[in-house]
């Protein structure tokens, strides 16, 4: 739903889900949890934890206990793909990127609800709308590069789900710039190449093929029968950032600050500028806008991490999730970034994050970003969910029209061996 008014700060002037035995003693494992006491005894956890890994399995896992991940194994049913049609090819990972998000938002939804609170500047007035459903719709462009600061680990999973609720969905066409050790989990590692993730290590001479590689193919016109030139619709997410918000990752950024001089924020990290410079000027005239979210999560007290308070367990089986995900969204157009000079960039990067520690200051302050602009309202309102409750069905298809085929083939098989006398 959409909220009408800015209700500021809470009682005793700490935002919402922080009051002062929380802000000042938090990080003992005494303290009160931000989202409050356990909402289930350790035998309830145990039993949604059980129905957790069910649902996930099911969801991922065939019903041949040795086949790999569900989703993984539709990745496979359509690798072949690839030497006959890539077009088919890339519409056919589209789809299991749509499973996947699927999967990932009926999860938080059952096992971690959380109230997602969105607002915006100007530039993207009218493009955040509420429903009448109580859910939101965005209307972002097909391609786009959307960076963010890095809070937890599940950023990308609220991310993703943006794609999903944006209008055209775009949770098919997601891209996302990885660490490059994230390339070996078993099964996992290998769904996010399907997915035509980017990994990176860090190191700038090794990264620069691969990502001209990547990015060239995001870029790349097509024809249609009619003759026309198109883009495949795109989203690419960067975290300049590097890492997710944590203690070590912090000093880190204080000592850069002040080797270079620079002012540190206190609520986000300085970005690295160099990898987000070579994707916008890769990009250059493909890609029309850079957006920017800025993303804070409801209970984290000032100076604390969110990986420290809202991780798995906590968020998924204890009943511990964040009260609220509040995202604030800003657009840049590509032709007012200077990407001609990558110090002039370094520059304008370094001068948005400083923003967005304003803006993370405000949230602490009074509990919220500032209302959106240009709306009969000051925020929407709504929660990570599906529009119907069937579209996780989606995800079983492949496998299970495969499955079905087989045992149609395999009974045919069988019939035609009795019938031959073998």
């Amino acid at each position: 739903m959409a909220e009408r008014k800015h209700p500021g700060a809470s009682e005793n002037n700490l935002p919402t889900g922080i009051n002062e035995r929380n802000s000042s003693q938090y990080g003992d494992k005494r303290a009160a949890h931000p989202s409050g006491k356990e909402g289930y005894g350790r035998l309830a956890q145990f039993l949604r934890g059980l129905a957790f890994t069910v649902y996930f399995t099911s969801c991922h896992v065939s019903t041949d206990r040795w086949l790999p991940l569900r989703i993984v194994v539709t990745q496979f049913i359509g690798a072949p793909l690839y030497f006959v049609n890539r077009e088919w090819f890339y519409a056919y990972m589209a789809m299991t990127k749509r499973s996947f998000a699927l999967t990932t938002t009926v999860m938080t939804q059952i096992w971690g609800p959380t109230t997602i609170r969105i607002s915006g500047d100007d530039s993207v007035a009218g493009q955040i709308r509420p429903t009448r459903d109580g859910g939101v719709q965005f209307s972002f462009p097909e391609r786009l590069v959307l960076i963010a600061n890095h809070q937890i680990y599940t950023d990308w999973l609220y991310l993703w789900w943006i794609g999903y609720a944006n209008q055209p969905a775009m949770h098919g066409h997601l891209y996302i710039i990885l660490k490059e050790s994230l390339r070996y989990i078993p099964l996992i590692g290998t769904g996010m190449m399907f997915y035509g993730f980017i990994f990176m290590s860090r190191k700038m001479a090794t990264d620069q093929p691969r990502l001209a590689y990547r990015l060239n193919k995001l870029k790349k016109r097509k024809t249609d029968p009619s003759g026309k030139s198109y883009l495949d619709p795109m989203w690419l997410l960067l975290f300049p950032e590097g890492t997710n918000l944590s203690g070590n990752g912090r000093r880190k950024s204080g000592q850069w600050a002040e080797k270079n001089g620079l002012k540190d924020p206190e609520h986000v990290m300085l970005p690295r500028s160099t990898g987000s410079f070579f994707c916008l000027n890769e990009l250059r005239g493909t890609v029309d806008y850079v957006y920017d979210c800025t993303v804070a999560y409801e209970g984290i007290p000032r100076g604390k991490y969110g990986e420290e308070i809202f991780g798995l367990s906590s968020t998924y089986f204890q009943g511990r999730s964040p009260k609220s995900i509040n995202f604030y969204w800003r657009r840049f157009r590509m032709t007012d970034i200077p990407l001609d000079d990558q110090k002039q960039f370094d520059l304008w990067l370094r001068e948005q994050w400083y923003k967005k520690d304003e803006l993370m200051e405000e949230y602490i302050t009074t509990g919220r970003f500032p209302p959106m602009a240009g709306a009969d309202f000051d925020f929407v309102e709504t929660s990570v969910r599906t529009r119907q409750p069937w579209e996780i069905l989606q995800v079983f298809t492949v496998v299970g029209i495969c499955g079905l085929v087989w045992n149609n083939v395999r009974k045919l098989l069988n019939a035609a061996s009795k019938g031959l006398g073998f």
